[in-house]
């Protein structure tokens, strides 16, 4: 939402907005009021009322709205107006869409094309989450969480992956897949598509969509697809290299900051997107070469006292969490794991519980924390007990009120804290620090 809010402001729009909690990243002249309340209807008398997808139409706000008769929008209904009239490059997927929007964004930035972009995190290299631009490009993440990412249509269709999760809105997997293969045949006529050639679900869409409409194009691991990297290297210290064939061709070495073979794959997605728009792989692969990531996707935040390394991931869906693992073990083989996770929404821990408890085997040790619920109400086996108990003892319960005594005493010189969850977990990480600052 303060993405939307920032692109409507630089588009002229008097913009002001609310939150229960202060706003995460800067939004400037913006005005806003803390929790929600139908006075701000009156104070600000808005020709329009845009909702996060989290605000149900029993909100105080909403109803005063209907009751002055003022238009009410969802966010994705205002974006995609936008998006829609432009030369959109939405992409979307259950995985790796924020990093690889960021990587897509920066590039047509430092490439000079001036591009709108939007994605849903801080992009720390271009020092913002949204940036309207003067070009006809607009680069936008496209969350498939509710299945708004329909309402889109992209001159360019990116698919990172197609996996199950959501499960409130997509009771089966295959309704995943029907949900992508939609999005991937709405895109503009004579629009591309690009798919992950990796992905199982991806895969699928691939056999089910419309191949008349546009140009397709598949990356992935060796020369056999339109996009490959091959020769993958993981660099010392952190970061990884690997070559790049297109169409069967090698064109070039790219060098990451970022470590993990799904960066390798975003950016071969973001790379193929670039090249349609007419920026050759030398300028794509300089311009990668400086990106640190997004924000809360295997950020550092700081080394406590006895280097002590607390990072912070927004992983919480079981191949995140394994993949976000696997990568920061291979940065740091040396240090101990210890991990905080927090599970999000009740409906995911109840499907996936065994799942996100194998994938927290991968750490030295993990401690849950209780649900974020989201607005979700508890389901039966939808627990973070649950979760513990399919660990087999390798996985213990915690609370915010008591995680950081238990960290204390669990964390030793040259350990490595994680704190994982899209909820707000983070702020485990961050008291850690002040409380052990390093000296």
């Amino acid at each position: 939402m303060s993405a939307l809010a920032l692109l409507l402001k630089a588009r002229g729009f008097s913009v002001s907005g609310c939150d229960m909690k202060s706003p995460h990243y800067d939004l400037g002249a913006i005005p806003y009021e803390l929790s929600h309340s139908p006075n701000h209807i009156d104070t600000y008398s808005p020709d329009a009322l845009i909702l996060s997808s989290a605000v149900s139409r029993s909100n105080p706000e909403v109803v005063s709205a209907v009751s002055k008769n003022i238009p009410i929008f969802s966010r994705a209904q205002a974006l995609s107006y936008m998006f829609n009239q432009s030369d959109g490059i939405g992409i979307a997927g259950a995985h790796g869409k924020t990093t690889t929007s960021s990587m897509t964004g920066l590039i047509f930035l430092k490439a000079g094309k001036s591009p709108t972009v939007y994605v849903g995190a801080n992009v720390p290299d271009i020092g913002t989450n949204a940036v309207s631009g003067s070009g006809r490009e607009f680069i936008a993440e496209l969350d498939e969480s509710d299945g708004t990412f329909e309402l889109f249509t992209p001159q360019i269709a990116v698919i990172t992956n197609a996996d199950w999760d959501h499960v409130d809105h997509y009771p089966t997997r295959e309704d995943v897949i029907r949900a992508f293969t939609r999005f991937a045949d709405g895109r503009k006529e004579g629009g591309t598509l690009i798919l992950c050639a990796e992905d199982e679900g991806a895969s699928q869409v691939f056999g089910m969509c419309d191949k008349t409409r546009g140009e397709i194009l598949r990356y992935g691991f060796g020369k056999s697809w339109d996009w490959g990297a091959y020769d993958i290297t993981k660099n010392h210290g952190g970061g990884i290299s690997f070559r790049v064939s297109h169409h069967g061709r090698e064109i070039g070495l790219v060098s990451l900051r970022v470590s993990g073979e799904h960066n390798v794959l975003n950016a071969l997605a973001a790379i193929s997107a670039a090249d349609l728009r007419g920026i050759d792989f030398g300028a794509s692969a300089e311009i990668l070469r400086d990106f640190h990531g997004s924000e809360r996707r295997m950020q550092v935040k700081g080394t406590a006292s006895g280097n002590i390394l607390v990072m912070d991931d927004y992983a919480h869906h079981p191949s995140e969490i394994r993949a976000t693992l696997e990568a920061v073990r291979g940065i740091y083989p040396e240090r101990r794991l210890v991990v905080v996770y927090q599970p999000h929404r009740f409906t995911r821990t109840a499907m996936f519980a065994g799942k996100i408890a194998e994938a927290l085997s991968v750490a030295g040790k993990a401690y849950v924390l209780p649900v974020y619920s989201a607005g979700e109400k508890e389901c039966p086996h939808s627990s973070s007990e649950e979760i513990i108990r399919l660990g087999n003892g390798k996985i213990q319960s915690a609370t915010f009120d008591d995680i950081g005594d238990i960290l204390r005493g669990e964390l030793h010189s040259g350990d490595l804290l994680l704190t994982m969850g899209a909820g707000d977990v983070y702020s485990v990480g961050e008291k850690f620090l002040t409380v052990n600052q390093n000296v």
